[in-house]
């Protein structure tokens, strides 16, 4: 018989854990679902008073979080007392790459995911579906199974994948009008099979069953990995084109317009721009990379690991195309960066083009003035001091985070659009030219501003794949 499920609890308030569980708590007023997470600073923030100061930005999460917080929606610190009394555990933390030991810049550092199972083994007093919603490597569910069915108290623990598929800036939507559902189990066994209903109960409140997949465990934890490497695969393909565009004239829009209306090929993330950024791409890449070295698989973790190298060739050549326009120097010199989130719509900054452009003219000596509407300050000090390429007086004294576009491309010698946020294609851009030292430079790193209209300004402007 299907567990019914009354209580979820959530390990971990980050950009998965808390829009998922909002929706959840929204679609299923009668579940009580509890997030919970050891940083305190983070819980404070999603239980603030002013909805509109929740730690993440996506459009339509905060009325979702006003709706049902402190409803059937809470969010706090206490995670054994949450694991202790939920029938069904979200492990949504979070599953960097290795920066130390075997697999280093590759693996999936899997701490947190041990840490949890540990703290789940040791909590539970009854039986629980422990289900993976962090992006994790093929069969780290059996690692978990080793952890929680060996813990010696007659708990039992079924182990379900539940990979998310979302796109950030669109997450809610995505997650109430999603493609699929993809749910891995153990599809051999009674307890398996009930475990893998009552979640698809869960999704069923709102998700038809016909977009609800059921597969074994493997195939499910390797269906992320392989959907974030296609995409990503796809937009370092026409980045590549893009350096081809730019060298014999084409324009690589109408390349992509030309190829997208093959049927066989379809239009969907085809825009070129300076690199994809963001946590997942570049992770699950890695950690495929990795998998397929340690499976003895080295023309298979080549071809994935080109994906990686040609979006860091292509965050790489804007920078230096930057340099080598401003007359082969920029020391000194004011650069403005508008956006710092890796895309429009949200404040998450993890492997943003933004950040590695401004390292590298950091090198070139530049002052760096940066203007995003989402991102703090701190966010965008903190993201180029973990590179580690220089200090954290020399970053504080050369790059300076205001207010407004305005502000930022006052006194420029050049500007660089790096996130596609909207309010950059309607910025008074005559005004902006007049403040600027002549001639003006735009490098349009993201293809959303009229050349023609910025030409006719005075602009000399440089985009990307033209």
């Amino acid at each position: 018989m299907t567990k019914s499920i009354k209580n979820i609890c959530c390990i971990g308030a980050g950009y998965v854990g808390g829009p998922t569980m909002a929706v959840i708590a929204q679609k299923c007023p009668e579940i009580k679902v509890h997030v919970v997470d050891i940083n305190a600073e983070r819980v404070a923030a999603w239980n603030d008073p002013n909805v509109e100061n929740i730690p993440i930005y996506e459009p339509g999460l905060s009325d979702i979080v006003a709706e049902t917080r402190g409803k059937n929606l809470f969010f706090s610190t206490k995670v054994e007392e949450a694991i202790d009394e939920a029938d069904m555990i979200f492990i949504s933390v979070n599953t960097p790459t290795k920066t130390y030991g075997m697999g280093k810049g590759m693996a999936a550092d899997l701490k947190f995911i041990e840490l949890c199972a540990r703290q789940i083994a040791r909590v539970a007093k009854d039986d629980k579906i422990v289900v993976e919603k962090s992006t994790l490597p093929v069969r780290t569910a059996e690692a978990l199974q080793d952890i929680l069915h060996n813990t010696g108290n007659d708990v039992d623990f079924q182990i379900l994948s539940n990979p998310e598929f979302l796109a950030e800036g669109t997450a809610i939507d995505d997650l109430l009008d999603p493609d699929r559902i993809l749910i891995g189990g153990d599809i051999d066994t009674d307890k398996g099979q009930a475990a893998m209903k009552a979640l698809v109960d869960v999704y069923a409140h709102w998700v038809p069953e016909a977009q609800i997949l059921t597969t074994n465990v493997w195939s499910s934890e390797l269906s992320k990995l392989t959907a974030n490497a296609f995409l990503a695969q796809r937009i370092s393909s026409i980045n590549a084109m893009s350096e081809v565009c730019e060298r014999t004239g084409a324009n690589v829009d109408e390349v992509a317009r030309a190829i997208g209306m093959d049927s066989r090929i379809g239009s969907k993330f085809l825009k070129s721009s300076v690199g994809f950024g963001g946590s997942c791409f570049q992770k699950d890449i890695l950690n495929l990379v990795y998998i397929a070295k340690t499976l003895g698989l080295e023309e298979v973790a080549d071809y994935w690991e080109q994906v990686i190298i040609l979006n860091d060739h292509q965050k790489r050549r804007f920078a230096k195309n930057i340099v080598k326009t401003l007359y082969n120097t920029v020391s000194g010199k004011q650069i403005a960066m508008l956006g710092w989130a890796f895309k429009k719509d949200t404040n998450d900054t993890r492997e943003s083009a933004a950040i590695y452009v401004s390292d590298h003219l950091l090198n070139e000596q530049a002052d760096i003035i940066v203007y995003d509407p989402k991102v703090k300050t701190e966010q965008i000090y903190a993201d180029l001091e973990y590179l580690g390429h220089h200090s954290s007086e020399e970053i504080r004294r050369r790059v300076k985070v205001v207010s407004s576009a305005k502000e930022a491309c006052h006194n420029a010698h050049a500007i660089a659009v790096m996130t596609e946020w909207d309010e950059f294609k309607t910025l008074d851009w005559a005004d902006i030219y007049e403040k600027m030292y002549k001639p003006a430079f735009v490098f349009d790193g993201r293809r959303i501003l009229d050349q023609l209209k910025m030409e006719e300004i005075g602009f000399k402007i440089n985009i990307i794949g033209n």
